[in-house]
């Protein structure tokens, strides 16, 4: 199938269970109960929506998505920020370190349905890195570049939010392999996978170019208090 071919929500349900198109669910996962589930929806953030979206459910531990792992951290891993950029840059990880970093506590809500509250994350802001480069007006799209091909597009709008970070610790820990190390795009508002992992270039773009998951049916926007999930 043409992974660039639009699909309808009905062809695409139909098509999900048994391709590579569909995001499954690996293995069993531990969900808060529907009594403190049901406490935690009726929370609101700061900004008035629910910490929990519709259609999601806690759960207690961040779950691994699957997805073609890169290297991890290794002496050769760099970071390839490049685009509608007046200073294009490759940076390794000892110069990302030299930068300015953030500590982000905030929910993270996957496609599948469950959402991780209060995950604390630590990294540099993307804004960070487009001062660094100096991204140009022109810029209207942010570009993730992950291992193996995958890319994930936000608005800049949405990467100039102070909690959209790229990502090296997880609860004071270095990221786990399978969760993205060395680095991996953390976009909390939008849904999972907009937050690339093993993260090897920022691209900034005048035009949109839909990643990966969205060339297969999902959500552009991905919203997931609208229920963005499918296109």
């Amino acid at each position: 199938m043409n992974s660039t071919q639009k699909m309808t929500r009905r062809k695409f349900m139909t098509l999900a269970g048994g391709t590579v198109f569909g995001i499954t669910l690996p293995g069993v996962f531990v969900k808060l109960t529907d009594k403190e589930n049901l406490a935690l929806a009726s929370d609101l953030r700061a900004d008035g929506r629910t910490r929990i979206p519709p259609g999601q459910h806690a759960v207690k531990a961040l779950i691994d998505m699957g997805g073609t792992q890169g290297p991890g951290k290794n002496p050769g891993w760099k970071l390839h920020i490049h685009g509608e950029v007046d200073n294009p840059m490759t940076i390794d990880f000892e110069q990302l370190m030299q930068l300015r970093q953030a500590d982000i506590t905030c929910d993270v809500h996957c496609v599948t349905g469950w959402t991780l509250l209060d995950s604390k994350w630590r990294g540099i802001q993307l804004t960070t890195l487009m001062d660094l480069v100096k991204v140009k007006k022109t810029a209207a799209f942010v570009i993730f570049e992950g291992h193996a091909g995958y890319t994930s597009n936000i608005p800049v709008n949405e990467a100039c939010k102070k909690n959209v970070i790229a990502a090296y610790s997880f609860f004071g820990k270095p990221l786990p392999q399978a969760h993205g190390a060395p680095l991996r795009a953390l976009v909390p508002d939008r849904y999972f996978y907009k937050s690339a992992k093993w993260l090897e270039g920022i691209k900034f773009t005048v035009k949109d170019e839909p990643g990966y998951w969205e060339r297969g049916g999902y959500s552009n926007s991905a919203d997931p208090w609208r229920e963005d999930r499918f296109q």
